[in-house]
C-alpha cells in the first residue's frame, strides 16, 4: 500500500487534469463558434441588396443597423442586434438556417445575440453561468431564440474609437468580450474585435 498510494494519487491527477483539459478545450471551442458568429452578424450589418434597396419604403438610420442594449441581460451582459438585407446568394442566420425574404422585416434580416438565466433551472439552484442565446426571425416575422452555449458570466460588446473618432475608412469596430465557466474551477475569458463593412 506504501507503494500503490502515491501512484493511485498521481493516476487520479492525472485524470482530473485531462478532464480539466478536455472541458477546457471543449469552452474555447463553443466561444470561438459564438465569437465568429456575432463576427460575423457585424462584418454583415447595414449590407442592403441594391434591388431590395429601391424597394424598402423606410429608410433606416445606420445606427438602426447595429444596436448595442447596455447592461440588458444575465449578470449585466450586453446584447447586440443586428439588420441586414438578403444577398442574391444563399443567406444565413446565426445558427445555420436559410435565410429567406418571408424570415426578413421590411426587407431586413434580424440577427442578435444576448444572454439569459439557462431556461428550466428553478430560482437559487447554482447555474454554471447563463445561455447566449441566437436570435433570428421565424416566417411569422416573429423574434425566436435559440441557445448557442452555456457557462456565459458575462458579454459585454464595446465600440472602439481611435483618437479621432473612427477609422478613416468609416468602419466601426467592436470589442467583444465572452466570460465562460464550467461552473467550478474553469473561468476563461476570450476577446476578438470585429470591423463593420457596409456602415459609413
Amino acid at each position: 500500500m506504501a507503494l500503490l498510494n502515491p501512484l493511485l494519487k498521481t493516476s487520479a491527477e492525472l485524470v482530473t487534469k485531462q478532464i480539466q483539459y478536455e472541458k477546457t478545450q471543449a469552452l474555447i471551442s463553443e466561444g470561438d463558434r459564438a465569437l465568429e458568429l456575432m463576427g460575423r452578424a457585424i462584418r454583415i450589418a447595414g449590407y442592403s441588396n441594391i434591388r431590395a434597396h429601391q424597394v424598402r419604403s423606410k429608410k433606416l438610420n445606420t445606427q438602426e443597423f447595429i444596436q448595442i442594449q447596455k447592461k440588458s441581460g444575465y449578470r449585466s451582459s450586453d446584447s447586440l442586434t443586428i439588420k441586414h438585407g438578403l444577398s442574391d446568394g444563399i443567406d444565413f442566420d446565426c445558427i445555420g438556417n436559410v435565410l429567406t425574404q418571408d424570415r426578413t422585416k421590411n426587407q431586413l434580416a434580424h440577427q442578435g445575440f444576448l444572454v439569459e438565466r439557462q431556461a428550466g433551472m428553478p430560482k437559487g439552484v447554482k447555474v454554471n453561468g447563463g445561455s447566449l442565446k441566437c436570435q433570428s426571425l421565424d416566417r411569422q416575422g416573429r423574434i425566436q431564440n435559440t441557445t448557442l452555449m452555456n457557462g456565459v458570466n458575462l458579454l459585454t460588446i464595446e465600440e472602439m474609437y481611435s483618437s479621432q473618432g473612427r477609422t478613416d475608412s468609416g468602419q466601426r469596430i467592436y470589442r467583444v468580450v465572452l466570460q465562460m465557466t464550467d461552473g467550478h474551477l474553469l473561468h476563461l475569458d476570450m476577446e476578438r474585435s470585429f470591423a463593420t463593412r457596409n456602415l459609413l
